[in-house]
């Protein structure tokens, strides 16, 4: 069975190699869109094509950032890559089978095998404290320890699923070159943001997986990372949130009290997750 996590990076020098190395020991493969990054991303990514880096494939970066444009165009590679399961990823996710499974592939061999077509991940967001407020890029995995489940609604992060190939119609074809100037029309369309793959028939498995998601190293990583991105306007509240708005100065570093201590992955606490992310001022 082949799995393939679809990631789009721009600037992820940080993370990307801790994020390939991961899905390697996974059993999964990755497919990279560059969004013209101009720190060694690419440079680091580079060394896994003779592993499970499949290709490279340039994504041209513009004045805006389009979250729709980019969506459609993993939509569009899982339809032609032929795997048989995609991930739609982001660089700074560490993706992990449930509890009890050695790895993503066995796991979603399992998944498949019993009649399931998609896999919810719970996400425990990992952020720099008040305490510990400045982590390392070589070791921001062992010291950055505090986290907090993250949901704004349940199921949240279905965006793993498994490639049902459909037939569309003639005017199927012609609805989605009026709508959004392409003739292919995707099996599956990836909603909310990117966080669920909607298609006919889906099937959740029960069982959450797991992702942890570092957001940034510190507090000025993220400012770096997300204050500088231009979004397109008509998208700014619908599919960003607070990522398109956020000020420098809306940026804080939690309380360790406000957090959960990581042990290990057996461990990860999901009961009450936060709604909003810690590490922007409310109202922001």
């Amino acid at each position: 069975m082949r799995i393939v996590a679809i990631v789009m990076v721009y600037n992820e020098e940080i993370f990307i190699e801790n994020m390939l190395r991961n899905y390697l020991e996974q059993g999964v493969e990755v497919y990279l869109l560059n969004n013209d990054s101009t720190d060694r991303t690419i440079e680091i990514a580079t060394k896994y094509l003779t592993e499970n880096l499949i290709k490279i494939e340039r994504f041209p970066k513009k004045k805006y950032f389009d979250l729709r444009e980019v969506l459609r165009k993993k939509e569009e590679i899982a339809e032609t890559l032929g795997a048989d399961w995609y991930l739609h990823a982001d660089a700074d996710e560490i993706r992990l089978p449930p509890k009890g499974q050695k790895t993503l592939k066995t796991a979603i061999e399992e998944v498949d095998q019993k009649g399931f077509n998609a896999v919810n991940f719970m996400e425990y967001t990992f952020v720099p404290t008040t305490e510990n407020p400045i982590h390392l890029p070589e070791s921001y995995m062992d010291t950055m320890k505090w986290y907090y489940p993250f949901a704004r609604n349940y199921p949240h992060r279905v965006n793993c699923w498994k490639y049902i190939q459909k037939t569309p119609t003639l005017f199927e074809h012609i609805l989605e070159l009026k709508r959004h100037g392409r003739w292919l029309v995707p099996s599956a369309r990836l909603g909310g943001g990117g966080h669920r793959i909607e298609f006919e028939n889906r099937k959740i498995f029960p069982q959450d997986f797991i992702m942890r998601h570092y957001i940034a190293i510190s507090r000025e990583h993220a400012i770096q990372k997300y204050v500088p991105r231009l979004h397109k306007p008509e998208n700014t509240v619908s599919l960003h949130g607070w990522r398109a708005s956020a000020k420098s100065e809306d940026f804080r570093l939690p309380f360790q009290s406000e957090m959960k201590l990581y042990t290990n992955d057996e461990n990860l606490d999901p009961s009450k997750p936060l709604r909003e992310h810690l590490i922007i001022k409310k109202n922001a």
